[in-house]
């Protein structure tokens, strides 16, 4: 926590009460986790904080690089602190999972974006859909039971 203190007081800021509820519940949180959650007080563990002021100071730590946002889906964004090492996400279309993996890990595919299309791309901000190994098998033994059926039926 005094490192994210310092961070606030260094970009300007006062260590607000509610600013101090936003952070000890990004530090307490399993990952990332959305201004509702961080409201409820991580579901009772701490205190709430009106919604409102979540998203306020969200907000303002964010523009000033304590925190970070990535949007996983169709609802809100999910925050985290900065700094912890980067994370690009990965979002099965199928069941829902998310999962972080290590950004860096994703230079050749920017790499071959760049060569392919002269286009600086970022994966930071929203997630890569596709489905995750699980899902991605039962597709496939989705499919091959579909072209079994139909080559038995005719």
């Amino acid at each position: 926590m005094r490192d994210a203190e310092r961070a606030v007081r260094t970009a300007g800021g006062r260590l607000t009460g509610p600013r101090r509820a936003v952070l000890e519940a990004l530090l307490a949180a399993d990952g990332n986790v959305s201004a509702e959650r961080i409201a409820d007080g991580l579901g009772g563990r701490l205190p709430a904080v009106e919604v409102v002021s979540v998203y306020r100071n969200l907000d303002w730590l964010e523009h000033v690089g304590i925190v970070r946002h990535v949007h996983v889906g169709h609802g809100a964004g999910l925050y985290h602190l900065a700094g912890r090492s980067e994370e690009a996400y990965l979002v099965c279309e199928r069941c829902g999972a998310v999962t972080g993996i290590d950004a860096a890990r994703l230079a050749p595919v920017r790499a071959e974006i760049r060569r392919v299309a002269s286009f600086d791309a970022h994966f930071d901000h929203f997630p890569i859909h596709g489905l995750c190994p699980a899902c991605a098998a039962a597709a496939q033994d989705d499919a091959h039971a579909a072209s079994s059926a139909s080559s038995s039926s005719r």
